[in-house]
């Protein structure tokens, strides 16, 4: 093992959790701390690349995260009326037993997370956050809202976009932005014969598309330009999701007219983050959103969240590194990648947004698809 003996994760997302299995599987010792009373997440549907189901396996939770979810062919982009102009399916990189492509409900992710974490015996605290974070040259000393103190060789920040560990520590200069879009979430039933995502262009201003997630069920999303990032009201979810489905061909006509529960939309709107390297001061690392939050426009933003934990855990696991050497070793291995990752998804919502003669979307999903099949 590294240097890096005791960990101290702030926040119990995706990037989080993922890190505790992570370093507990190389042998770490972890303590999470999440400022929420509950581990409740919102019913959404994410997509699961077969990067992302590649890390998975990594951290021993792939055959958990399958069984959850639905493997689907791949992607198919289509024009607005659903004529199909490109599809779209990495390889199976996790190996010939696992898919290349996933659904998966966030909640149903969660629970594998959750559960694999008290498998590898870290210990998690919730409703709890530090108040705080005090570093030396051997160690870093954390206060906690409940008054008891820690020391740890390393802390991680995994405390999302708008982390307190990042303003803590790396000061206000790093804030996220509003790209100029939101993003439409809402789970329905999923036609037996539906095996592909869908996503469909040619609408000035974002996209629409469906996505299987389990054997029952689906997600229909919209990512839409919304001037000025206006809030809308809780009754009002249902009809404005509709409005931005209306146009669009394929299946979406018979979804929108299911969208009408206000409580069951997620809306979103989008921020992207990306702190300059090294996303790391003294023995204060962060990862995941917290480093790196990018829009959903490429899929990866769990799947970068994940690669950020296996990294981590394989550094600290290895023998005779020091804090330094894991610390400069992550940044060699991460920082070009996620860079990619982030502005390549913004770039496809500026052109979304500002049509452009040079725009290639598809071109740019499957350069992603080949970025991210090499190895982490």
């Amino acid at each position: 093992m590294s240097d890096i003996a005791k960990v101290l994760i702030v926040g119990a997302g995706i990037g989080g959790l993922s890190a505790a299995i992570a370093l507990r599987n190389a042998g770490v010792e972890v303590d999470i701390v999440e400022i929420s009373p509950q581990a409740k997440v919102y019913h959404v549907g994410i997509v699961v690349q077969a990067n992302c189901i590649r890390a998975m396996a990594q951290l021993g939770i792939a055959d958990a995260a399958v069984a959850a979810g639905f493997p689907y062919k791949g992607l198919r982009i289509c024009n607005q009326q659903g004529q199909v102009k490109a599809e779209l399916s990495g390889a199976q990189l996790a190996g010939q037993h696992y898919p290349a492509n996933l659904g998966l409900t966030r909640p149903a992710l969660h629970k594998v997370l959750l559960d694999a974490v008290a498998d590898s015996g870290a210990n998690l605290r919730l409703g709890l956050t530090f108040t705080d974070i005090e570093q030396s040259t051997e160690q870093v000393a954390v206060r906690f809202t409940d008054g008891t103190r820690g020391s740890y060789d390393l802390v991680v920040g995994a405390d999302g976009v708008y982390s307190k560990v990042r303003t803590t520590v790396f000061g206000e200069a790093y804030r996220p932005r509003f790209t100029g879009q939101g993003v439409w979430r809402y789970n329905l039933p999923r036609p037996k014969d539906l095996l592909w995502s869908h996503m469909f262009e040619g609408k000035p201003g974002g996209k629409a598309g469906y996505t299987p997630l389990t054997e029952d069920s689906l997600y229909v999303l919209s990512v839409f330009e919304e001037p000025g990032n206006p809030f809308f009201a809780p009754d009002t979810l249902a009809a404005e999701f509709r409005k931005r489905l209306d146009g669009y061909g394929g299946l979406v006509p018979q979804l929108r007219e299911q969208i009408t529960d206000n409580s069951q939309v997620v809306y979103r709107p989008l921020e992207a983050l990306l702190v300059p390297a090294p996303w790391y001061r003294g023995r204060v690392l962060l990862i995941g959103d917290a480093a790196h939050a990018t829009t959903p426009h490429m899929g990866q933003g769990a799947a970068q969240a994940v690669e950020d934990a296996v990294v981590l855990g394989e550094l600290c696991g290895t023998a005779g590194l020091s804090l330094g050497q894991v610390l400069e070793g992550f940044m060699a291995r991460r920082f070009e990648r996620c860079k990619f990752i982030n502005e390549g998804s913004v770039q496809i919502g500026e052109w979304e947004q500002r049509p452009s003669a040079d725009a290639d979307f598809t071109g740019l999903m499957a350069q992603m698809i080949n970025v991210v099949a090499q190895p982490i």
